[in-house]
Order: structure tokens, then C-alpha cells, then sequence
């Protein structure tokens, strides 16, 4: 069984900025890839940021320069936003690409969501 919880939402201001943090637990033998992904409502969920295990990490244009996605070790994965603006709301989800057992597929498993609401 593997988890992926997420933690660091919140409201804050245009301009400000929020870290969040996604940590996997349960049985994992390898992880190959986190990334952040977020649903803003009445859209569909997007690609903010992904982080390939041994390979450079890519961001969404929307992202570029101002959000930084980081492995803070084998098992967690941090989302740095700065200069952040109210189209930027919207519920942050955890996806990671796991293998949970030596010879079983990796499959693709998502967070419980974080929502990150910027307002004034």
C-alpha cells in the first residue's frame, strides 16, 4: 500500500509564497518520478512541475521562474511557489511514479490534494 500526503496549503496573498511538501510512505521499492499537479475549478487538472528520478526537473510556462520543484531525499518532493497571483489558486495534488515491489509495474499514485488560494 502506498500514500502520498501532502502538507503546506494555505491562503495567502499575491505576491507571497508557500512551500509544499508531499512525503510517500508504505511499501515502495523505487520511485521514478514526483510531480505536482494542480485543478483549479471548472478546469482541467495541469501539470505544474515534474522531477524524473537522475534527470533535470521541467515546469509548466506558467511556472517557470517562479515555482521550484526539489527531491528533499528518496521519498519527498517540495514545491517552492514565489510570486504568487490569484490565477494561481487552485488544489495541489501529489503524483509520483512508484514501483512498490521488485517485478511488479510501477503505477502512478495521487495525494489527497492541498488547496493553495491567493487572495487579498
Amino acid at each position: 500500500q502506498v500514500q502520498l500526503v501532502e502538507s503546506g496549503g494555505g491562503l495567502v496573498q499575491p505576491g507571497g509564497s508557500l512551500r509544499l511538501s508531499c512525503v510517500a510512505h508504505g511499501s515502495i521499492f523505487n520511485i521514478y518520478s514526483m510531480a505536482w499537479y494542480r485543478q483549479a475549478p471548472g478546469k482541467q487538472r495541469e501539470l505544474v512541475a515534474s522531477s524524473p528520478s537522475g534527470d533535470s526537473a521541467s515546469y509548466a510556462d506558467s511556472a517557470k521562474g517562479r515555482f521550484t520543484i526539489s527531491r528533499d531525499n528518496k521519498h519527498t518532493v517540495a514545491l517552492q511557489m514565489n510570486s504568487l497571483k490569484p490565477e494561481d489558486t487552485a488544489v495541489y495534488y501529489c503524483n509520483a511514479l512508484i514501483m512498490s515491489r521488485m517485478g511488479i509495474p510501477a503505477d502512478y499514485y495521487w495525494g489527497q490534494g492541498t488547496q493553495v488560494t491567493v487572495s487579498s
